[in-house]
C-alpha cells in the first residue's frame, strides 16, 4: 500500500491521505480485515503530523471503511469489498468519458448530480 499526500496541493492533507487509501481499497489493494500502518509510522514516512493521519483515520471510520481498534490500530472493514466490486465499473466509465472529451471535473460533477437525484 502507497499513501501518498501532495503539500503542494490546496486539499487538506487529511483528505488527501484518506483519499488515498480508499482508492487502494477500491483497487483491491486492502482486503477487509487487513491492518494498515500505525498513524506514527505513516506520519513519519510521508512527514506529516500524526494528528494529521488520526484525522484520516477517523474520517474513515466515521465512514465504515476502517475501524479503530485499542491495541490492533486501523482494521480494513468489509466495507472495502463493495467499493472493489465497483472498481472495473469506475474505470470503464472514466475510459467513456475521457473517449467522450468530457474532464474529470465534468466527470465528477455529473456523477454528484446524479447521486444527488436518487
Amino acid at each position: 500500500m502507497l499513501m501518498k499526500v501532495d503539500a503542494s496541493s490546496d486539499q487538506p492533507l487529511f483528505e488527501q491521505l484518506a483519499a488515498s487509501i480508499r482508492a487502494d481499497a477500491a483497487a483491491g489493494r486492502l482486503q477487509p480485515g487487513e491492518r494498515l500502518p500505525t498513524a506514527r509510522d505513516v506520519a513519519e514516512s510521508l512527514g506529516v503530523n500524526v494528528h494529521t493521519v488520526l484525522h484520516a483515520y477517523q474520517e474513515l471510520r466515521a465512514e465504515g471503511l476502517i475501524e479503530l481498534r485499542r491495541g490492533r490500530g486501523a482494521v480494513v472493514t468489509e466495507a472495502a469489498a463493495p467499493l472493489a466490486a465497483l472498481h472495473a465499473d469506475v474505470l470503464a466509465l472514466v475510459a467513456k468519458a475521457r473517449d467522450l472529451g468530457l474532464s474529470p471535473e465534468t466527470l465528477s460533477a455529473y456523477v454528484k448530480e446524479i447521486a444527488h437525484e436518487r
